[in-house]
C-alpha cells in the first residue's frame, strides 16, 4: 500500500506522523514543567514530513511527495492559527 504513488496516500501520511508527534509532544509537554512554553516544538512536530518527502522523492513517487508537501502547508497553517488564538 505505502508503494503506490498517490496524492491521498501522502495527503494521509502528511497529515499521521506531525498528528502522532503532536499528541506525543502533549503528552510530554503535560509531564515536564519546564517545556509549557516551548512552541518550537510544534514546528519540529510539522518539519518531520522533510524525512518522508525526501524517502518518497527519493523513489520518484512525485504524486505521493506533493500530497506530503500539501499536507505540511495545512499543518502550518493550523499551527498559525492555534498560535494567533492565545
Amino acid at each position: 500500500m505505502l508503494n503506490k504513488d498517490n496524492v491521498w496516500l501522502g495527503t494521509v501520511l502528511g497529515l499521521v506522523l506531525p498528528g502522532l508527534a503532536f499528541l506525543l509532544l502533549e503528552v510530554v509537554k503535560a509531564n515536564l514543567s519546564f517545556l509549557k512554553k516551548a512552541d518550537l516544538l510544534y514546528i519540529g512536530c510539522v518539519a518531520l514530513n522533510l524525512i518522508i518527502v525526501k524517502y518518497y522523492s527519493k523513489r520518484y513517487m512525485e504524486s505521493t511527495a506533493r500530497g506530503i508537501i500539501g499536507s505540511t502547508f495545512i499543518c502550518a497553517f493550523i499551527f498559525f492559527y492555534y498560535k494567533m488564538q492565545l
